[in-house]
């Protein structure tokens, strides 16, 4: 096999995902939000793989014809901000007037955020949270929150992605990778057991969720903290 039909493989890969996101909706729609998560979950796995391989084989060079970077932004923006945010307000666990304004809010702050060309740091990390919010409603819904405290983190978070906060990405953060990355594979264990359960309360799966999570969401500003913000 060629470098350019690797480069290739690595697009089709990528655009695997919107397969996985279609049938992701395709679950919401019929209310089996199991399977929803367990099709977005395989769409993040694809997610956090196809990057790495797009490097090894330089698709920007030997499949340029392809826009890796655009193909990712929109299966991203499907997978990790409209289907959630459809399965949140479809649950009724943010309905009524604060679904509409979670749905206004995420959909609306995150179609910025993806076009912003300021979200990536020095060293690879995410300026302001990274529009991830398959894992804030995935744990929304292992831990059944309740839909004012879901309005907070919503309002929360999406103001900090226009705040020069530091969040790592799991794969292209060098420092703690050796800690981050199995955080990340061990967060995307749990979802899948989560979701394979059905959000049973007592599973053990939203405790690791839980664990997983506040690493990922914390370890980027601690690194800021700590290393006085000179990757920023």
């Amino acid at each position: 096999m060629t470098l350019r039909t690797k480069a290739l493989a690595v697009h089709l890969l990528t655009a695997t995902g919107a397969v996985f996101a279609m049938l992701a909706m395709l679950a919401a729609a019929d209310n089996k939000y199991d399977m929803m998560f367990l099709w977005l979950v395989v769409a993040f796995f694809v997610d956090g793989i196809d990057g790495p391989l797009a490097r090894k084989y330089e698709v920007k060079t030997n499949a340029a014809e392809f826009d890796g970077v655009l193909l990712d932004l929109v299966i991203d923006y499907l997978t990790y901000v409209f289907i959630p945010a459809f399965a949140l307000f479809k649950s009724g666990l943010m309905s009524g007037w604060s679904g509409w304004l979670m749905i206004i809010i995420v959909t609306f702050a995150s179609a910025l955020y993806f076009a912003d060309t300021r979200m990536k740091t020095k060293d690879n990390s995410f300026s302001g949270f990274p529009g991830c919010w398959n894992m804030l409603v995935l744990v929304i819904f292992a831990l059944h929150i309740p839909w004012y405290i879901s309005l907070v983190l919503v309002t929360f978070l999406s103001i900090t992605m226009f705040v020069p906060l530091k969040f790592v990405h799991p794969v292209r953060t060098e420092r703690w990778r050796v800690v981050t990355l199995p955080m990340a594979l061990a967060w995307t264990f749990f979802a899948g057991w989560a979701a394979w359960v059905n959000f049973h309360p007592e599973s053990w799966a939203a405790w690791g969720l839980v664990i997983t999570s506040i690493y990922l969401l914390f370890a980027g500003i601690a690194q800021q903290i700590m290393y006085d913000g000179r990757d920023l």
